[in-house]
């Protein structure tokens, strides 16, 4: 089966910088997988055997600490690339928040396939740039910034990334659906889930939002909620 050319995240994913032959070529090597919330996709401190791109569903990174505690260190999601190419070993745990679908590749042919293919190898890079950014974000929301700034960032960045595949719309979604639960979310922004309540309850209170069932968040006040994300005081 050509699950290449029916794949939602086609046009975002690594492979956008490909033709429809070099696609057909590299879909060839790939497997899809579906993994259940809580599955380990790759584990830490392993030999790097298999990058992946995301067809649904989100998965976390996360790090094991010397006192047996996880810290979480990224969320990705639909259209994201995973995995260490042209690495020999992966830093981080790839475990799936929700139920996930992803199509992997062994990383010894994804790299030569990327050396042969330097369109696909400068995509890469551009992405290997991206999540750079992302993580000084990430170290920046989870040490500096107050629990309304945290809560803040991740809601605008749920916004902006909780996009159906297959929508043609390009912009951020002011009402989607959260893919998992607030004692996650305390664990992904390192709060209590206490917090995390108290906080969206001040959104609710403020007009910046509405949170119509359990896990629908509905933004209310974008420049509002952008405003609290770049300079909050508890």
């Amino acid at each position: 089966m050509d699950h290449c050319s029916t794949c939602v995240v086609r046009n975002r994913a690594i492979c956008a910088a490909l033709g429809t032959d070099e696609v057909s070529l590299l879909g060839k090597m790939g497997r899809h997988h579906k993994l259940v919330a809580g599955q380990t996709l790759i584990w830490e401190g392993e030999d790097s055997l298999l990058v992946a791109n995301v067809i649904d569903g989100i998965l976390k990174l996360s790090t094991s600490m010397s006192d047996g505690r996880e810290q979480i260190v990224g969320v990705v999601y639909p259209s994201d690339f995973i995995g260490r190419p042209f690495g020999s070993q992966t830093q981080y745990n790839v475990t799936a928040l929700t139920d996930a679908h992803v199509c992997t590749f062994s990383s010894s042919d994804f790299d030569r396939f990327a050396r042969e293919h330097p369109d696909l190898e400068h995509k890469l890079l551009e992405r290997t740039l991206a999540e750079l950014d992302r993580t000084r974000r990430w170290l920046l929301l989870l040490g500096r910034m107050t629990a309304s700034e945290k809560i803040a960032n991740f809601l605008i960045d749920m916004s902006e990334r909780l996009i159906r595949p297959d929508c043609s719309f390009n912009g951020p979604a002011n009402a989607f659906d959260l893919p998992f639960g607030r004692q996650q979310i305390a664990d992904i922004l390192g709060l209590t889930i206490e917090t995390v309540s108290r906080r969206l309850n001040d959104f609710k209170a403020q007009g910046l939002i509405a949170v119509p069932s359990r896990r629908r968040i509905e933004i209310l006040d974008r420049d509002g909620l952008e405003t609290v994300a770049e300079n909050a005081s508890q």
